[in-house]
């Protein structure tokens, strides 16, 4: 259930898909808003602090990878805008929602790369756990944003495994 001080700031949309569908799927797609977010914040960690033998090759792959987070980021959280909803924007809020969690210290370049592909990879699993109530509504537009992203973390996971 929505707070209700978050109550208070969800506008009323007509788009064809009911309030409570719409609550749904902004709830369910902030989980992944918060997934890409703390996903970034590693990525963007690790580009920083790489080092040893593959160290350039890793530093722009994941440099590529945040850049593409970031674009992401943005996307997830206008739709949950276009919904109706406030999309979640603090530390606090990505950390209670998010299914990655943080990595402290420095871990070497093959942790790295095993962290990532883990974290890619509970995208999927968000991805594929709040996919359906977007289907269930006809919300095509979500389902493709929710499927776009699948595609993407499901072949970085891929490349970051290729290279351990």
């Amino acid at each position: 259930m929505v707070e209700e001080s978050v109550m208070k700031q969800v506008q009323d949309v007509n788009i064809g898909i009911s309030a409570e569908a719409r609550e749904k799927i902004a709830q369910n797609t902030s989980r992944l808003l918060a997934d890409s977010y703390t996903l970034y914040l590693m990525t963007h960690n690790f580009h920083w602090n790489v080092t040893g033998p593959q160290f350039r090759d890793l530093h722009l792959m994941f440099e590529e990878q945040y850049t593409e987070l970031a674009t992401a980021v943005d996307e997830i959280a206008e739709r949950i805008r276009t919904l109706g909803y406030p999309a979640p924007g603090t530390y606090k809020q990505f950390a209670e929602l998010s299914a990655i969690k943080e990595v402290e210290g420095v871990p070497s370049a093959n942790e790295m790369l095993k962290l990532l592909a883990e974290a890619n990879e509970t995208i999927v699993r968000t991805s594929r756990e709040i996919l359906p109530a977007a289907q269930e509504a006809d919300d095509e537009s979500t389902v493709g944003l929710i499927s776009d992203r699948m595609r993407l973390h499901e072949k970085n996971a891929w490349m970051l495994r290729s290279m351990l």
